[in-house]
Parts: C-alpha cells; structure tokens; sequence
C-alpha cells in the first residue's frame, strides 16, 4: 500500500468503530443516517460512496465487530481445547465481554437485529445475524458431538436439546446484561450450565 493510502485505512478503521458503537448500542433500525454522519464524521455521500446504504455500513460493523469484541465466541472452535473446556471459555469470555464498560453492554449480534422485516434492508440485516447465529450454534453443536465422542457426556446425550441449552443461555446473556444482572450472577449461571455437561459415560467409568 502507498504511503498515500495508508491515512484511508486508518480512517475507515475510525469509521467503522463509530458505526458498529453506534448499531450496538442502538440497534439497526433505531439508527439514523443523521445519527451515522455526527458519529463517523463523513457526509451522506461519503458514507453511500464507501459502503453503498446504511445497510452495506451496518453489514461491514458487523464483521468489524465479529474481528475485535465479539470474537470472543471464537474460542468455542478451538480443538486443541477440550470440549467443555471450549464452550466453557466461550460463555465466560462472553459474559467477561458484554458487562465490559469501556464499549455498549450486551452483544451486538444478539441485540442488533430486527425483530420484523418491513423492507428488504431489513430482512437482509436480519439474515446477516441470524447466519452469525447460526454459525455460533453449529460450532457449539461440534463441540457437544466431540464431547459424546469422548466420554465428556454421555452417549445417550440429546446432542440439539444440549446445544440449543447452551446457546440458548449464550444469546440470553444479553438481554440479562441490559437489565442490570451483575456478572458475578452472570457467572455463576453459566457454571450451572456448563454442570449439566459433566456426565460420565461407561466409557469414562470405565477408563
């Protein structure tokens, strides 16, 4: 990149910060484009030149979030960790991530979305998260069919009612942050989640 570029990126990088702070904490349709222009500090035409709508900003926030604070989940991929141990960073690192105050509280994936589709904006932002959540719940469900697979849970483990269990719990944190839940609370619930995890089977038993 020339040295002329560099100033561009440094910028976008900005921009993109103030947009996703921006859809965070308010969510896609409660944001305006006034509201985007004052937090980006571009005009109209700047941000329809970069990004084409506020639906293209939002979608680009989006993955720009997914690359700083909510990679968090990330860690639920991971197959050098156990199991457990991978589901179990994820949902303390997620709830670590979502009382953090030095950015809005909850997660922009759980909180962003519309809850009805209007306009083709808005479906196509409901689709972009709800593939992010997709995503998020088949990496838990491998970590629930490694863990049958050796011996952290039982064979006879309902592997989609234990993954929607966990998931369930990951999406609910949200909503229990905005209420005020204090993350010791936040906590202690997901170690009461992830008990239900520890069940021998006779493979274990009998190791």
């Amino acid at each position: 990149m020339s040295p002329a570029g560099r100033p561009r990126a440094f910028a976008m990088e900005g921009v993109l910060e103030a947009a996703m702070r921006l859809f965070w904490e308010q969510g896609y349709e409660a944001t305006s484009m006034a509201q985007l222009r004052e937090a980006t500090g571009l005009s109209s035409a700047s941000l329809y030149g970069a990004f084409g709508s506020k639906q293209g900003l939002f979608e680009r926030a989006v993955e720009h979030y997914l690359a700083g604070p909510g990679s968090v989940t990330d860690v639920v991929g991971d197959e050098a960790l156990s199991p457990r141990e991978a589901v179990a960073r994820m949902l303390h690192g997620s709830i670590d991530m979502q009382t953090d105050t030095s950015h809005p509280r909850g997660c922009l994936v759980a909180l962003s979305g519309t809850v009805r589709a209007p306009g083709d904006d808005e479906a196509a932002v409901r689709r972009t998260i709800a593939a992010r959540r997709a995503m998020d719940r088949a990496r838990i469900r491998e970590c629930v069919v490694r863990g049958v697979a050796t011996g952290e849970l039982a064979e006879e483990t309902d592997v989609d009612g234990f993954t929607s269990m966990v998931h369930g719990f990951l999406l609910g944190v949200s909503t229990q942050v905005c209420d005020g839940t204090p993350a010791r609370d936040l906590h202690a619930a997901a170690d009461a989640v992830l008990a239900a995890w520890h069940v021998p089977s006779a493979r274990t038993a009998d190791a």
